[in-house]
């Protein structure tokens, strides 16, 4: 299968929600903001940006959340799983969060979004040896 047919699945921890993305993302980034450590209760999370026309939700539908002026995130109304976040500044896209895809090794990271707002004890990069 090539990378522009390429079918991505995932979903949420009690499975009531899936969704499946079709292709590569238009990138990958670790998100650093104040706002996604609140919203998800993590140090940060890590995205991947897809057009919003090759996204769909194949089993259940998210309960949407507009967290902030022009934010919408979506998530499980059952578990509580985080599954996506949707800007206007950002029009047409929406971004899947990695650790919700059932093979989230295969997208690593390409930087990082928001890191003047990472965690002072957060640190970048290899692990020190």
């Amino acid at each position: 299968m090539s990378e522009e047919t390429a079918r991505h699945a995932g979903g949420c921890l009690c499975g009531a929600v899936r969704y499946a993305a079709s292709g590569a993302p238009k990138w990958i980034a670790n998100c650093h903001c104040a706002s996604c450590r609140r919203a998800l209760g993590a140090p940060l999370t890590t995205y991947a940006g897809f057009p919003a026309e090759r996204l769909a939700w194949t089993t259940g539908e998210p309960v949407r959340f507009h967290s902030s002026p022009g934010v919408t995130r979506s998530f499980c109304g059952r578990c509580g799983t985080s599954l996506a976040y949707e800007g206007e500044r950002w029009p047409g896209e929406i971004h899947v969060l990695v650790g919700s895809l059932d093979h989230p090794e295969d997208f690593p990271p390409q930087g990082d979004a928001f890191a003047e707002e990472k965690l002072p004890w957060l640190h970048l990069g290899a692990a020190p040896s």
